[in-house]
């Protein structure tokens, strides 16, 4: 049963996997158009949306394969389960801590090399013990059972946004 146990919780990591890497590839299909804005929707431009979103994956698995799943709390709180079952974020209710914000200038190069480095982050989630987990601001610690849902519900989120600006 234990082998059973262990090829659902791999089968359920490849859907994830494969739900981001969509939304990855969607990312990075719109980096040319990363200096467009619409300041009807977002005073920031499309690349400020997709670099803000590269970088919160790349620093939540790096953040995932440094923590010591031993210390792992849940106090996943009652604002994260509410967006989680709601399936999304609101628009304009949170800011992004200063280690996820974008550069001043953003340039398609950084784009093109933090995608490659999203990619090699996310293979390597796989491989991570259930209860490797990141502290979020708000919604508490995320372990792995949570952290694809977190990663699709905020690359999501941008990806609304971007949709949005060019319309």
């Amino acid at each position: 049963m234990q082998k059973c146990e262990g090829f659902f919780v791999t089968f359920k990591s490849m859907k994830n996997n494969q739900k981001l890497s969509k939304y990855l590839d969607t990312l990075e299909s719109h980096i040319p158009k990363f200096e467009e804005k619409n300041p009807n929707i977002s005073k920031s431009t499309i690349g400020w949306q997709i670099d803000h979103s590269l970088k919160v994956i790349n620093n939540v698995s790096i953040a995932l394969q440094s923590s010591d799943p031993n210390q792992y709390k849940n106090n996943f709180s009652f604002l994260g389960k509410l967006f989680f079952t709601l399936g999304f974020f609101p628009r304009g209710k949170a800011k992004a801590p200063k280690y996820v914000r974008p550069p001043e200038t953003i340039l398609k190069e950084d784009l093109i090399t933090q995608v490659q480095l999203v990619k090699s982050n996310i293979e390597s989630l796989n491989s991570l013990d259930k209860n490797a987990f990141f502290k979020h601001p708000l919604f508490g610690n995320i372990n792995m059972t949570r952290v694809y849902r977190f990663l699709e519900l905020h690359t999501h989120h941008h990806l609304k946004i971007i949709e949005d600006i060019l319309k």
